[in-house]
C-alpha cells in the first residue's frame, strides 16, 4: 500500500510545511514525513528540490541503472523490459546488501514500473523479498527547478519489528535523497 501523495498544484499545502522549511529544502535539505504502515513495515515521504528542470530530473532519475549511484546499498539495478504495447510501462530489478550490526542482509527485487511523462513513476512489487513494497516519484516544477517528492512502504520478509523497519526507513530515506542530489546536481 502506498501512502498516496495529493496531486499537487501547491507543493506543501497538505503537509502545513512553513516558510523556513521551504527555504531549508530549496537549500538542499530533505523534508522527511514519516507515516504508519497498516502491515508493520515502515512507510515515509521525503521531499527534495532538484535546481534543474523537470525534463532533465526525469531522464536522469528514469535511467534505471544510476539507481546505484543515488541510493547507496543498492547493488545493482537494471532494466529488464519494455512494454511494447505501452512503453511508459517497465519492469526493473534491483539489488541490494545492507549491514545491521554484525549481519548483512541482501535483498531482490522485481518491480512493475509505470511512468507517467516527466510527472510521476509508480513502482509495484512483482516478486522479491518483501511481504509488500510500493513506492511513487513525483516530479513538479517548484521555484527554479523541481520539487521531487518520493513514498515509499515497504515490509521486509524477514522477521524485523516494525518500529526498526520504520526507524531505519526514516533515517535511510533522506540519506539516500541527499546523495540523489549530490550525484545529479554536484556542486549545489
Amino acid at each position: 500500500m502506498v501512502v498516496s501523495t495529493p496531486n499537487f498544484f501547491d507543493a506543501f499545502s497538505h503537509w502545513n510545511v512553513s516558510a523556513g522549511q521551504q527555504s531549508a529544502i530549496h537549500r538542499g535539505e530533505i523534508l522527511l514525513h514519516p507515516q504508519v504502515h497498516p502491515s508493520g513495515g515502515g512507510s515515509a515521504t521525503a521531499q527534495m528540490y532538484l535546481p534543474m528542470a523537470r525534463d532533465l530530473a526525469w531522464s536522469q532519475i528514469t535511467n534505471y541503472s544510476r539507481w546505484v549511484h543515488y541510493f547507496t546499498d543498492i547493488t545493482n539495478s537494471r532494466l529488464l523490459a519494455v512494454d511494447a504495447e505501452n512503453p511508459a510501462c517497465k519492469r526493473i530489478y534491483q539489488m541490494a546488501r545492507k549491514a545491521f550490526l554484525f549481519l548483512t542482509a541482501e535483498v531482490e527485487i522485481y518491480l512493475r514500473v509505470t511512468e507517467r511523462s516527466q510527472q510521476k513513476i509508480e513502482f509495484r512489487l512483482e516478486r522479491g523479498n518483501f511481504v509488500d513494497f510500493s513506492a511513487d516519484l513525483y516530479l513538479q516544477d517548484w521555484q527554479t527547478g523541481t520539487l521531487v517528492t518520493y513514498s515509499v512502504c515497504a515490509t521486509p520478509s524477514i522477521p524485523v519489528p516494525s518500529f526498526v523497519v520504520q526507524q531505519a526507513l526514516q533515517l535511510e530515506l533522506p540519506a539516500n535523497m541527499r546523495n540523489m542530489r549530490r550525484t545529479l546536481c554536484p556542486g549545489s
